[in-house]
């Protein structure tokens, strides 16, 4: 087993054991709460760009100008790359881990097999979730709230892009169906 998986092994055990963890407050340092700041013209307004290096994740406004968040990203090798879209939105919604993230760590995925209601305390996508598709095609890559914001800053996931959860509800109100997201 993997440092990562023991890590997320014991991460996942200890949050069943210890629902006070699921709800934990992080205080983030200033300068990664979402912020309006000078981006260029090369970011259209109304366009997610995703920085997975740096673990920001910008929102074009116009004018040169973007909303940055700070977020966390997939771990290495499971990170979402290249365009899609915003194909639909969700306010706490039900997560179910795919097939794949069961077969590749059962220890942390399979207890959630049946999946989780929105609004539970171990669900991992949070209080939002915007559904990256390309045409037709769900990706299976979320940009999500999480309830482990202790996350954020890290690359950590199973591939999503993380977002503390008053983060998530501020993009997710300012972004319709048919964004286009971009991740580099």
């Amino acid at each position: 087993m993997t440092t990562r998986r023991r890590f997320l092994a014991a991460a996942a055990a200890s949050l069943l054991a210890t629902p006070a963890l699921a709800q934990q407050t992080v205080v983030f340092p200033r300068d990664w709460l979402p912020t309006d700041v000078e981006v260029g013209p090369s970011l259209p307004a109304g366009t997610i760009y995703v920085n997975v290096e740096d673990t920001w994740l910008y929102l074009g406004l116009g004018d040169g100008m973007g909303r940055r968040y700070k977020i966390a990203v997939g771990a290495p090798g499971r990170t979402f790359s290249g365009e899609a879209t915003v194909a639909r939105k969700a306010e706490w919604p039900r997560w179910i881990p795919t097939r794949d993230m069961i077969a590749k760590e059962p220890e942390v995925y399979g207890p959630f097999a049946a999946g989780l209601p929105g609004g539970h305390p171990y669900n991992p996508l949070g209080a939002r979730a915007l559904y990256l598709y390309q045409g037709r095609r769900d990706t299976m890559f979320r940009i999500h709230g999480t309830p482990q914001p202790w996350t954020i800053g890290q690359s950590f996931s199973s591939g999503c892009i993380r977002m503390a959860n008053e983060h998530a509800i501020d993009l997710y109100d300012r972004v319709p169906v048919g964004t286009r997201v971009v991740s580099a």
